[in-house]
């Protein structure tokens, strides 16, 4: 079962964030891909996040499906203009990639190449319309296609933020629903309390939510993330639980599969895992769960 049946069917299905090289040798990506296969339902494939240049998500994605493998290709608003952002979603089509996932895309400033500009021809609001004109077989210029594209849609909501309230979250999620959003993944979550208020709120019949669980990888990172980021919460109780941890790696493993756990319990749509470079513990993880 593929993952829009799955989600249609209301099945709780696991995402793995497998990030393309920095370079041209993918041999350790489809290595990482190939050891969990069978245990993920698709693999989200990130369109250079942080503005960190990578191979293209486009890319990346074609080379896992030549493996056999169902992927998720993001589409950043930040990279492309309106016409590179049709033709990508054009091609990934021909080449049997029919997930996609936009996002917005973080502020080049951040990224390695300090100098790029963002484009941001179109919002999110705008990508998920051009969508689904594709769908009906136009482009944004009215021009008829030659074969309309079919996909299943996702993009990203702040659920859980600390400096956002529900009701904005809310209107979010039925403003990019209306436009064809069929799935939503949320930044990192560590405590269910954080998502309650939304989570409370969500028409569930309607709208899949899809919580991403963050491997952490030593206590310095719980530790950064509590303090400076602004639309993830760390409760205090999990870093003392690092901290007292005799093996911490192994520990942060355990806390990661426990919130699957706990998430799948709860009644969500399912998870993304993201490992941030080790994705070689994704065996371990699941096998936990």
């Amino acid at each position: 079962m593929g993952l829009q049946q799955k989600i249609e069917a209301k099945e709780f299905v696991i995402l793995a964030e497998m990030e393309p090289p920095k370079g041209a040798d993918v041999s350790r990506m489809v290595k990482n891909a190939q050891k969990v296969k069978g245990m993920v339902d698709a693999f989200v494939v990130p369109e250079m996040s942080n503005a960190v240049m990578r191979m293209s998500s486009l890319g990346g994605a074609m080379i896992l499906k030549s493996k056999g493998l169902e992927t998720v290709m993001q589409l950043n608003c930040r990279d492309r203009n309106r016409l590179a952002l049709q033709a990508d979603l054009l091609a990934a089509n021909g080449c049997g990639i029919s997930n996609v996932m936009v996002v917005k895309g973080e502020d080049p400033g951040l990224g390695d190449h300090h100098q790029a500009r963002g484009v941001y021809d179109l919002d999110l609001p705008e990508l998920l319309a051009a969508i689904d004109g594709l769908q009906q077989g136009r482009d944004m210029a009215g021009i008829e296609l030659n074969g309309a594209p079919e996909f299943l849609v996702g993009s990203t909501v702040e659920a859980g933020a600390r400096d956002k309230s529900p009701e904005l979250i809310l209107d979010d999620i039925n403003r990019l629903g209306q436009a064809g959003t069929r799935f939503f993944i949320t930044p990192p979550l560590f405590d269910l309390a954080a998502i309650e208020p939304v989570w409370k709120r969500v028409n569930r019949e309607k709208t899949t939510v899809i919580p991403t669980v963050l491997l952490l990888k030593s206590l310095g990172m719980a530790r950064y993330i509590a303090r400076n980021v602004n639309h993830t919460f760390i409760p205090d109780t999990l870093i003392e639980r690092i901290q007292g941890a005799p093996d911490k790696v192994r520990e942060c493993i355990e806390i990661a599969s426990e919130t699957i756990r706990t998430l799948k319990k709860e009644g969500f749509g399912g998870v993304q895992i993201a490992t941030i470079g080790w994705e070689d513990k994704l065996p371990e993880i699941l096998k936990r769960i």
